[in-house]
């Protein structure tokens, strides 16, 4: 049995910040953080939209676009660092919004969750549980977002991207890298709000309940680990960076994505790059690029692409796909 992406879909909310927009709130300005960044603009959840309200209308797309009856979908898996509440889970909050009866749980591997909750779905499918499992990626990243810290504020948005898997007739599944490196966890977290470091009035005052994150560590992190994980989903597979048709590399900085295509020898053009409008949407960028690429043609049935992120956890991993329809 072969499984694979029946269909896609991706929701941003309205709220569009741009990078002159953010120069009134810190010090900063549109050129600084497009020449290090790549990130021209980024969307923003309104006072009333959650992590699970973004995540519904990225699931209600995808299971449209495959064509299935909604209650078809029987597992349903959420990757996210922003959950609504620490429970019940953002999954079962989208469950009951699509009124399916279905198993729902979060998955938690930050900017790798979605490339963790794919190869998850995919295992649940192979191994004869379920038939048709809804993987989203979403996440309400402005929530946590210290809008007083020029080293966080500029990099996030907010977005969901998701994918309905199934058995397909050809293509599907190739290959799957997950690795954690939790030496590095303090590089990148949200210090406060769990129980190592329950909310206190001293935690908000030291603005603890906040993502804190080391760039410089991250970034070389980043550039490290990426070339080391799409090898191994190559070398499972038997093929080379030629053989690849696109990458789609977690959405963070266009100086990692650069530094990676150099790496292997691949123009520019072969890496899907949507940063620019969205900013580093986590658990969302990859889901969200995924859905671009095939609307947009980058992807037709049997291109084969590798999706890379990196993140939280530490956490780094890639899949190797090809598509079936």
């Amino acid at each position: 049995m072969k499984v694979g992406i029946l269909g896609t879909g991706s929701y941003v909310p309205e709220k569009i910040l741009t990078n002159d927009d953010l120069s009134k709130i810190v010090d900063t300005n549109d050129e600084w953080i497009t020449v290090r960044t790549g990130i021209k603009e980024r969307r923003i959840v309104d006072e009333n939209e959650g992590t699970s309200d973004l995540a519904f209308r990225a699931a209600q797309k995808a299971i449209e676009d495959a064509k299935i009856d909604k209650n078809e979908i029987d597992l349903v898996i959420v990757a996210t660092m922003t959950p609504d509440y620490g429970t019940p889970s953002t999954a079962a909050l989208v469950q009951d919004k699509l009124g399916i009866n279905a198993a729902a749980f979060d998955l938690g591997a930050a900017c790798t969750g979605f490339v963790y909750a794919y190869t998850a779905g995919h295992s649940f499918i192979k191994a004869g549980i379920y038939k048709k499992v809804l993987v989203i990626g979403a996440e309400a990243m402005s929530r946590v977002i210290d809008w007083t810290d020029r080293g966080t504020c500029i990099l996030f948005g907010d977005g969901a991207g998701a994918v309905v898997l199934g058995e397909v007739e050809n293509g599907g599944y190739m290959a799957s890298h997950l690795v954690a490196d939790g030496s590095g966890a303090s590089e990148l977290l949200v210090p406060a709000g769990g129980t190592k470091e329950p909310v206190s009035k001293e935690k908000i005052d030291n603005k603890d309940i906040y993502l804190k994150m080391n760039g410089r560590e991250i970034f070389k992190f980043a550039v490290r680990v990426f070339p080391e994980t799409v090898e191994d989903v190559l070398g499972q597979a038997g093929i080379t960076a030629d053989d690849v048709d696109l990458f789609i590399p977690h959405q963070a900085n266009i100086r990692i994505i650069e530094s990676i295509a150099k790496r292997f020898k691949q123009p520019l053009d072969k890496f899907f790059v949507n940063l620019n409008k969205y900013g580093n949407t986590s658990a969302g960028s990859i889901p969200i690029a995924l859905d671009e690429a095939i609307k947009e043609g980058k992807l037709k049935k049997g291109d084969k692409f590798v999706a890379t992120g990196f993140g939280g956890g530490l956490t780094y991993g890639s899949i190797l796909v090809e598509i079936s329809k």
